[in-house]
């Protein structure tokens, strides 16, 4: 499904990593592990094609991902660290726009719903949203994804209390069990604890 093949990333004239190859298949958990500034995040936009490696090359489905183009996009979830949100809208219309843009069909019941899930009021501006909030409002996308095959996430349990942590749990275990692969960052050793490591 997903594979990189001798990736070198530099930021700043400093190397983070080099030479690092992986492969994800199907029904695949991937933490990517490693200290602040190892170059986690940066491997995620790699693989997500927001950034290009120094060295190497990402694949999917056996085709590079920069004769893709939008092909792939479609193809994946990325949720970064920072939430995303535009202040001025409230919580739903962020989320229609967002799938609006991945090209995912979601009626106003549904996003609805996926907010909930969250806790979050649909109504409510983001701009009034803690920060914990926002992280659940963003993440509400996922309960959206099922028919998305890759889900990209740049720490999805930061700044999320036992009940929200334990949705996103259950949401990823669930993509991966229908069939879908999920590449994430964590500072939290103890989330998803079977899944395959791999330290930057």
């Amino acid at each position: 499904m997903l594979e990189a093949a001798d990736l070198t990333c530099e930021r700043g004239g400093k190397i983070l990593f080099q030479k690092l190859s992986l492969r994800v298949s199907k029904e695949d958990l991937l933490r990517i592990a490693g200290d602040n500034g190892s170059g986690k995040t940066s491997l995620l936009r790699i693989l997500c094609g927001l950034a290009w490696p120094a060295h190497g090359e990402v694949r999917w489905k056996g085709e590079p991902i920069r004769r893709l183009g939008e092909e792939y996009s479609r193809s994946l979830v990325h949720i970064g660290h920072a939430s995303g949100l535009k202040d001025e809208l409230t919580a739903a219309e962020n989320l229609a726009v967002t799938c609006t843009l991945a090209g995912i069909r979601a009626s106003d019941p549904a996003i609805r719903d996926a907010l909930g899930r969250f806790t979050i009021a649909p109504e409510r501006q983001v701009r009034h949203l803690s920060q914990g909030q926002r992280r659940r409002a963003a993440l509400a996308r996922l309960a959206l994804s099922g028919d998305v095959p890759l889900w990209l996430l740049d720490e999805p349990f930061a700044a999320l209390d036992a009940a929200a942590s334990a949705l996103v749990e259950e949401l990823v275990r669930a993509h991966a069990g229908r069939g879908g692969a999920v590449v994430y960052t964590t500072h939290q050793a103890a989330a998803l604890r079977d899944t395959r490591v791999i330290e930057l």
